[in-house]
C-alpha cells in the first residue's frame, strides 16, 4: 500500500492505465496465435503437401501442451513473478511462428505447435497475476473486462490480416508479421516501468510457507471448483461458438449465411457484453450471483433455439443476446477467482482454474461432433443449456460458500 499511496492520484492512474494497455496487449497476442493456425490451415495443407489430420496433430499438440503446462505455470509466476515470464511467453510464441516463416515444412510445424503451446500457458496466469497486484480494487473488475476484451479482438483481428499479408506476400510474410507482433508487445512489457505492488511484501512463498503447503493452500475447494466452472463454460463456449452454425442449418433450416450471421451477433454480443460487465462486476460484490443470472438467462435462450422452430431474426437476436449475457458475466468470473485465491498466488489460482478451458475445449469438439454425426442438431443447443444450467448453480454456491466462511483465503486489498 505504501508505494502507491505515495504517488498523487493521477499519476497512479496514468501508471495503471499504462500496465493495463500493455498487459491486454500481450492477451491480444494470446488470442491472436490461437487462431493463427486454424486460420491459416488451408495454406499451410497447400503448402506443406498433407492431410487435415496431420494438421490437426499439429492443434492438439498446441492444446495439450498448454493444458499440461498451465497449472505447473501459474506456480512458476508466483514464485519468480509475472512480467519476466510474460516477456519470455511472447518472445518464444514470437520467434516459434517467426522460425516456421523461415522453415515452412511438416516436422517443424510440430516443433512450432508444441513451441507456441509452451508460451501460450504464460498468459492467464502471469496477466491475472499482474492485474490484480497493479489495480486498485475499484476499477478490477474494469481491468478484467479490457482485458479480455483484447483477446476477443486479437482472435477477431487474426482472421483479416494474417490472410491479407498472406494474399499480398505468401505465408511465410503472414507468419513472419506474426512473429513480429509478439515481439512487439515483449518489447513493449520490458520498456514499461515496474507498476506498484498494491500488496507490497505479500509473496505466495511466505504465505504458504513452502512449496507443498503452497499446493495445498491453492487447491483449496473453491479453487477446485471454478475449475470445474470454467469446464462448464468453456462447453457452453464450444457449442455456441464452434457448433452452432451447423446446428442452426440443420435444426432451424437456416442458409450457411443466415447462420454465420447469428453467430456473428453472438460474438459481437460478447464483446459488448464484457465491456459492460465490467462496470457491474466493480459495483457489487455478489460476483457469483451475476455470473449465475447471466448463464439462468442464457440457457433460456439456448433451450429456446433447441426446442422451437424460431424465425431467422428471433434467431439471430436470439443468439446475439445470449452473447451479450455471456461476455457480462466474464469479469465477475474472473473476480471470483481472484477472491478465492490465496494473497499473492493470483497467478496459481488462474493457471489452475484456465486449465478448465483446455479440458473443455478437449471434450467439447469431439462431444459436439458426435451429436452432429448421430443427427441429432438440436442437442447441441440442449447440452450447451445442461452445462449452462450447472454453471448457473455453481455460480450461486460459489457466492455463499465464501459468505459462510468455506473459503479460507481473504480479498486482496
Amino acid at each position: 500500500m505504501v508505494s502507491t499511496t505515495l504517488q498523487p492520484s493521477h499519476a497512479r492512474a496514468a501508471t495503471e492505465n499504462q500496465t493495463l494497455a500493455v498487459v491486454s496487449a500481450a492477451h491480444f497476442v494470446s488470442h491472436f496465435y490461437i487462431l493463427l493456425i486454424p486460420v491459416l490451415l488451408p495454406l499451410l495443407k497447400t503448402q506443406l503437401g498433407v492431410g487435415f489430420l496431420e494438421l490437426g496433430l499439429a492443434l492438439t499438440i498446441f492444446n495439450v501442451v498448454s493444458g499440461l503446462t498451465q497449472a505447473p505455470m501459474g506456480f512458476l509466476v508466483d514464485r519468480i513473478g509475472p512480467r519476466l515470464l510474460l516477456i519470455a511467453g511472447l518472445v518464444l510464441g514470437g520467434l516459434s511462428f517467426a522460425l516456421l516463416a523461415v522453415s515452412t515444412t511438416y516436422t517443424m510445424l510440430l516443433v512450432v505447435a508444441f513451441l507456441a503451446g509452451l508460451a501460450n500457458c504464460v498468459y492467464h496466469p502471469a496477466d491475472y497475476a499482474i492485474l490484480s497486484e497493479a489495480m486498485q480494487e475499484g476499477r478490477m473488475g474494469r481491468a478484467f473486462s479490457i482485458h479480455t476484451f483484447a483477446g476477443f479482438l486479437g482472435g477477431a483481428a487474426a482472421p483479416p490480416v494474417l490472410l491479407s499479408v498472406a494474399a499480398y506476400a505468401g505465408l511465410s510474410a503472414s507468419l513472419l508479421v506474426a512473429g513480429l507482433i509478439g515481439l512487439a508487445a515483449a518489447a513493449a512489457l520490458l520498456i514499461m516501468p515496474r507498476p506498484p505492488h498494491r500488496n507490497a511484501g505479500k509473496t505466495f512463498k511466505s504465505t504458504a510457507g513452502g512449496t507443498r503447503r503452497a499446493i495445498v493452500s491453492v487447491l483449496n475447494p473453491a479453487i477446485l471448483a471454478l475449475t470445474v466452472f470454467f469446464t462448464l463454460l468453456s462447453l457452453s463456449l464450444s457449442a455456441m461458438q464452434s457448433f452452432s452454425v451447423v446446428a442452426l442449418m440443420a435444426s432451424q433450416g437456416m442458409s450457411l449465411a443466415t447462420a454465420n450471421v447469428a453467430l456473428t451477433a453472438f460474438l459481437i454480443g460478447a464483446s459488448s457484453g464484457v465491456l459492460a460487465g465490467g462496470y457491474l462486476a466493480d459495483r457489487t460484490s455478489r460476483h457469483g450471483d451475476v455470473a449465475a443470472v447471466g448463464f439462468g438467462l442464457s440457457a433460456l435462450l439456448a433451450l429456446a433455439l433447441a426446442a422451437l422452430p424460431l424465425p431467422a431474426l428471433v434467431i439471430v437476436a436470439a443468439m446475439g443476446l445470449a452473447g451479450l449475457l455471456t461476455g457480462m458475466i466474464m469479469p465477475s468470473r474472473d473476480m471470483l477467482v481472484r477472491r478465492a485465491a490465496p494473497p499473492g498466488a493470483a497467478g496459481s489460482a488462474f493457471g489452475i482454474v484456465s486449465t478448465g478451458f483446455n479440458i473443455g475445449g478437449i471434450i467439447g469438439p469431439m462431444l459436439f461432433g458426435w451429436i452432429m454425426d448421430h443427427q441429432l442438431p438440436q442437442w447441441v443447443f440442449g447440452a450447451a443449456v445442461i452445462f449452462m444450467s450447472v454453471t448457473c448453480a455453481f455460480g450461486f454456491i460459489a457466492d455463499r460458500r465464501t459468505a459462510g466462511g468455506l473459503v479460507e483465503s481473504t480479498p486482496h486489498t
